[in-house]
């Protein structure tokens, strides 16, 4: 099937949409959830705006950027300082927990269904909203753990303590040397283990939950399997997206459902068995675990990556 055309398609019957999507989850044999970062912008997960100056108006008025993600690419002038800014953007994006609870929603939602999670977000959320930890797997690494950014090894280190202590000891912008993170086989730098290049580092774990999750779809191949996709853009498709089209078009028995406030679309081959909401996805799963209907037409900004 192609999955280079996609139909856009705007929702008609929110409330009967709705209505279908509850259907598609009560007599699913499983469930694959694919999250990608509109899931988190949903929980408040938000990058620039009021949630950026809080945490960064010193680097705002310093260099000019307006939202997080520019900070993250900026060349700053010394590690120390790139680990200032990095420091809290993990402080906040990782050990800090959503304002919004979307995702301990979601659990309930999915509560005693069979259901595996593969995501792109790098967030940790939905393990610390009590997701089982063996059905979830991030493709795209983990702001919690640091990686050797030669890499001399493929090994990855728990960070939490290190990045409490660079938030604790910051001054006027840096972080004290001796607390820059090095690797300790090797010595050099260690890095974010965040997939931006062919240095990313896929240890155990990660290889681990990606046959775990290669199992769960081979043993509900031919099964009534719901493809939930919440907040997936067209950054990385090949991950979850164009994989989630072609198996629901291989199976008769699969339904795919796409909830994404700006960009909910299929393709005319999968149509016929697809519920797309373009909508909040918050209040998409809210209205499913009340039953109240279609959710107001959304206010915010498109966020799907």
């Amino acid at each position: 099937m192609s999955i280079r055309t996609p139909i856009l398609r705007s929702t008609k019957n929110c409330s009967d949409d709705i209505a279908r999507l509850s259907s598609a989850l009560r007599i699913a044999d499983a469930v694959v959830v694919g999250a990608g970062a509109g899931l988190s912008t949903s929980a408040g997960f938000v990058y620039g705006g009021e949630r950026f100056r809080t945490h960064f108006a010193d680097f705002e008025a310093k260099y000019g950027f307006h939202d997080m993600y520019s900070g993250g690419f900026y060349p700053y002038g010394t590690p120390e300082e790139f680990w200032c800014y990095w420091s809290r953007y993990i402080f906040i994006n990782r050990y800090e927990d959503p304002p919004k609870p979307v995702y301990s929603e979601l659990l309930s939602l999915l509560r005693g269904k069979d259901c595996f999670v593969i995501t792109t977000n790098v967030d940790h959320c939905f393990q610390k909203a009590g997701f089982d930890k063996s059905r979830l797997f991030y493709t795209q690494g983990d702001y919690g753990l640091f990686q050797c950014s030669v890499p001399c090894c493929r090994k990855t280190f728990d960070n939490e303590n290190a990045i409490r202590k660079m938030i604790a000891a910051e001054r006027d912008m840096r972080i004290p040397t001796e607390l820059l993170p090095v690797c300790p086989h090797c010595g050099r730098p260690l890095t974010v283990n965040l997939r931006s290049d062919d240095r990313f580092v896929e240890d155990d774990g990660w290889h681990a939950a990606a046959a775990r999750y290669a199992e769960f779809i081979k043993t509900h191949r031919g099964s009534r399997v719901l493809f939930l996709e919440l907040g997936v853009g067209y950054n990385t498709p090949g991950i979850i997206k164009y994989p989630f089209w072609r198996m629901t078009a291989e199976n008769p028995m699969a339904t795919y459902a796409c909830v994404n406030y700006g960009e909910a679309s299929c393709p005319k081959e999968i149509a016929d068995k697809s519920i797309i909401l373009n909508a909040d996805i918050r209040e998409v799963v809210s209205a499913l675990l009340d039953g109240s209907g279609c959710p107001d037409e959304p206010r915010h900004r498109k966020h799907n990556k």
